[in-house]
């Protein structure tokens, strides 16, 4: 799978991960290879992203946007 994480001065995150668990606003939820498509809002918490080295990146958000297509993640934060 291929995440970008980004804040609207710069790109935080780029690259190949094997997960990715988000704070949505109904509750936390995590994506690994071919999840389904999704589109979802980001509530305040921990971004946690294990990449294709099993190396953990976290990030806090205030909130945000995800889209999730075809094992290509977009998520759009307000800042980190």
């Amino acid at each position: 799978m291929f995440l970008e994480v980004i804040t609207p001065d710069e790109k935080i995150f780029e690259g190949e991960i094997k997960s990715v668990k988000i704070p949505g606003t109904k509750g936390s939820f995590e994506i690994l290879k071919n999840h389904a498509p999704i589109i979802s809002t980001l509530g305040e918490g921990t971004i946690r992203i294990i990449d294709k080295n099993n190396k953990e990146h976290r990030f806090q958000t205030g909130g945000g946007v995800l889209e999730n297509r075809e094992n290509k993640i977009i998520i759009l934060i307000e800042s980190a």
